[in-house]
């Protein structure tokens, strides 16, 4: 029987052309939602997620935009909202970390991560909820943040710190969203494998370091992402508001 929780909802999925996006949107699309599928400068990949989507029956569109940019953000969800009809749920997966030492990171590095990760998480939820508070419309604001937003990073001094505040502004918006019917949670996520960390695990020892770490025995796929993404989307997590899902294999509590 086709999954069909999210028959008729439009989504757009922030960073959804590779990695943990592509998974989200693959997800999302198998669920019955129409996709937008945003990227900022790699629009070839975006086609090659809307080539995989389009075999499950949903509809889906590319929509290029910088999300630290609010004229671009702003613009992106106009051109959304008159392609799809409706934009009910906003999945903020935008996300860079190029990992660096705290002592010589350039303040530029700093500003772009936080740029990228927090504001682009700020610009894209306020737009989005502009248009779900419209009367009888409500929605859902997913943050992907990171085990990161719970632990520390010797390399991750920029991105920590920001994956932090992107759970905590979920946090707030759900006290402001929710009496509008917009739920706004965060998923954590632990180790994914991704091109964001692809250098950092082709060292054979850290790789097999992390994997002793966790407990589920493997590293995680995207697709280990997109199920927790698609349930909070859906009607079964109409009560679920200011939570956080660490989806980490039991990462964050092995401990000993």
């Amino acid at each position: 029987m086709a999954d069909e929780r999210l028959k008729g909802k439009g989504a757009i999925v922030t960073g959804g052309s590779r990695g943990i996006g592509r998974g989200i949107c693959v997800g999302l699309a198998a669920a019955g939602a129409d996709v937008a599928v945003n990227c900022r400068d790699n629009p070839e990949e975006a086609e090659e997620v809307i080539e995989q989507t389009q075999k499950l029956g949903g509809r889906t569109i590319a929509v290029r935009a910088n999300v630290a940019d609010r004229g671009e953000v702003e613009d992106m969800f106009a051109t959304v909202r008159g392609e799809l009809g409706s934009i009910d749920i906003l999945v903020n997966n935008a996300g860079i970390c190029p990992f660096h030492e705290f002592l010589t990171m350039p303040e530029g590095l700093w500003d772009e991560v936080q740029a990228v990760n927090l504001k682009g998480t700020f610009l894209c939820s306020q737009a989005a909820a502009r248009i779900m508070v419209e009367p009888g419309r409500g929605g859902r604001i997913i943050s992907i943040s990171s085990i990161s937003a719970l632990v520390g990073g010797g390399m991750q001094t920029h991105y920590a710190p920001g994956k932090a505040g992107q759970r905590s502004l979920m946090q707030s918006l759900a006290i402001v969203l929710g009496p509008h019917g917009i739920t706004c949670n965060s998923v954590l996520p632990g180790t994914i494998l991704t091109d964001i960390n692809a250098e950092d695990l082709s060292d054979p020892h850290k790789r097999d370091r992390m994997l002793k770490r966790i407990p589920a025995g493997r590293l995680g796929q995207p697709e280990d992402i997109a199920g927790p993404v698609v349930f909070l989307a859906s009607e079964e997590a109409r009560y679920v508001n200011g939570a956080e899902l660490l989806v980490d294999g039991g990462l964050f509590v092995n401990l000993q």
